[in-house]
């Protein structure tokens, strides 16, 4: 580095070290969750987007300031034409521990294996029923036996981990959480059971009404197995549970009844160039527009992302039973 910046600089006013950064190369999706967006989607034009250039730039700095972690998403990050070029373009960073994806999985039949050859070390995959029916009514558009073709290919590479990610609403999918659990375990995976975010306006259910909580879920999951608390960290705010008798973890995102803010240890990279400092506030910078400056220079990109640690918030404040403070749609700040 050649601007005398030390890899310990990403550290907030209340003493949390950034190690973990989140990039959305895209708003664009496949599928039409009903908790990720509207039905109707206006998507951004390519001009008000970072290219993949500039987000290479942008991660590389990240890493040289001292994040070991990065994780591509979108939208689904697969469907943006180029995402492979730039993940075998991440995969080199040098002081990267850790590139890791999340996607829907439409695309791992003929994408498994050349991103696990780009370096990408651990997949999460969406996935919120294995009701077909369902699977149609939540994602709108997305095709189960495609998502499920994917998993069986992504098996074979040589992945470190892969894992479900399921979003549980009550009496939409709240019934499939043991069948959830036992197709992971079948599979030789884990799941990671996530509270909806309140994030954009929805039309298809009331979010204080579809609510079901992790003590829910973990009440219901203990009818069936024995789940035993772990230390298992990947970075991220799941709290995680071995399942007895078997090589599966459960993981638990409870954005409400167990807030894991006083830990954060990530940003968010938004598909419009916004560096977002919390999920859950709109406390940002705006990078795009540092770097399309014709004085730009790497090191007031570095500087930026420096300063930005001191309006990073402490923690967020979703509530259910109010129309979202952030009307931003999660296709946009990246699943």
């Amino acid at each position: 580095m050649t601007t005398g910046l030390t890899t310990d600089q990403l550290i907030d006013r209340f003493g949390r070290k950034i190690t973990y950064l989140r990039i959305s190369i895209t708003d664009r999706c496949d599928f039409r969750c009903v908790y990720c967006m509207a039905e109707q989607m206006e998507f951004l034009p390519r001009a008000a987007i970072l290219s993949l250039e500039e987000i290479y730039q942008i991660a590389k700095v990240f890493t040289e300031l001292g994040v070991k972690k990065i994780r591509i998403t979108g939208g689904e990050p697969l469907v943006r034409k180029g995402a492979l070029g730039l993940l075998q373009q991440l995969g080199q960073l040098a002081s990267l521990d850790e590139l890791v994806l999340t996607t829907n999985g439409s695309q791992l039949v003929e994408l498994a294996e050349p991103l696990c050859k780009a370096g990408v070390k651990r997949l999460n995959i969406s996935l919120d029923t294995l009701d077909p029916i369902k699977f149609k009514a939540i994602t709108r558009t997305g095709n189960l036996q495609q998502v499920l073709q994917g998993i069986e290919v992504a098996k074979t590479q040589k992945f470190t981990r892969i894992k479900l990610n399921a979003v549980i609403l009550k009496d939409r999918n709240h019934q499939e959480v043991p069948d959830l659990v036992r197709f992971a375990i079948q599979q030789g995976i884990d799941i990671s059971f996530i509270e909806e975010m309140p994030l954009g306006i929805v039309e298809q259910h009331n979010r204080a009404e579809a609510y079901y909580s992790s003590d829910d879920i973990k009440a219901d999951l203990a009818r069936e197995f024995s789940l035993v608390h772990t230390e298992t960290k990947t970075g991220g705010p799941s709290d995680y549970f071995h399942v007895a008798g078997t090589t599966t973890k459960v993981g638990f995102i409870s954005p409400h009844s167990h807030n894991f803010c006083g830990s954060c240890n990530r940003v968010r990279l938004t598909v419009e160039g916004r560096l977002l400092l919390c999920l859950g506030n709109e406390h940002s910078i705006d990078l795009k527009q540092l770097m399309r400056r014709e004085d730009y220079q790497e090191a007031d990109l570095k500087q930026a992302i420096i300063d930005a640690m001191l309006i990073k918030p402490e923690r967020h404040e979703f509530n259910l039973h109010e129309q979202p403070v952030i009307m931003r749609y999660m296709n946009m700040t990246g699943g």
